[in-house]
């Protein structure tokens, strides 16, 4: 069993997902109803350079997520103050952080203090893509027109890595650096389940451990 570092929610590590598709619906309602029977929402749409000014998408979340039976959904603004921010989180029952730019979301969230609050955050929280690799150790980054692979430093509410968006394409690089981090690899439409030191998977999900790829059961 890994340890957990710092972390007192209940933590959904989803592989990724195209929102306009809902195509890992089925997860998100099994962390919806985990966290509340109508939850309210707070949503980090912080991976997004661009997130400063507007985030176009925000219509398409909330209707998403009222579909799945949030009370109500509320995003932090990166312009507001660390109070601000505080009441939301503590007003709310899920906390989402979205996909986009692993090192912008993890800048932000720390200039913020944001992550001293998620770490004493008692309820569920859910990682989309870049916000999943944040709340590890380990970030396994990856680039779509470069072979290159890297490790980031996250957050570190848990004590492994994870690389989001797998395919077996990049089995080599992430066996090698398995050598010295165990990583779990989460496809698209997948994800891992951490519950307070026990680990659950939904869909496929792979872990490289000592140079070694096995499927997690």
């Amino acid at each position: 069993m890994d340890n957990v570092i710092n972390s007192m929610a209940k933590l959904y590590f989803l592989g990724g997902e195209r929102v306009v598709k809902q195509d890992s619906r089925e997860i998100n309602e099994v962390a919806f109803r985990e966290a509340a029977e109508s939850p309210r929402v707070l949503v980090f749409p912080w991976a997004r350079a661009s997130f400063d000014k507007t985030y176009k998408r925000r219509n398409r979340l909330v209707n998403y997520f009222v579909s799945l039976g949030a009370d109500s959904v509320d995003f932090a603004d990166y312009g507001a103050t660390f109070e601000e921010i505080c009441r939301k989180v503590g007003c709310s029952d899920l906390i989402y952080l979205t996909g986009g730019l692993t090192t912008v979301l993890l800048e932000r969230l720390k200039s913020k203090s944001v992550d001293s609050l998620l770490r004493k955050y008692d309820k569920v929280i859910v990682g989309r893509s870049a916000g999943a690799l944040a709340l590890c150790k380990k970030c396994v980054v990856t680039y779509r027109r470069k072979p290159l692979v890297k490790m980031v430093t996250g957050l570190g509410l848990v004590d492994f890595g994870v690389k989001v968006h797998y395919k077996n394409s990049k089995d080599v690089e992430l066996k090698r650096l398995s050598k010295e981090e165990k990583i779990y690899a989460i496809p698209e439409r997948s994800a891992l389940v951490y519950d307070h030191g026990c680990l659950s998977v939904i869909g496929d999900v792979y872990v490289f451990q000592n140079g070694e790829k096995t499927r997690v059961d």
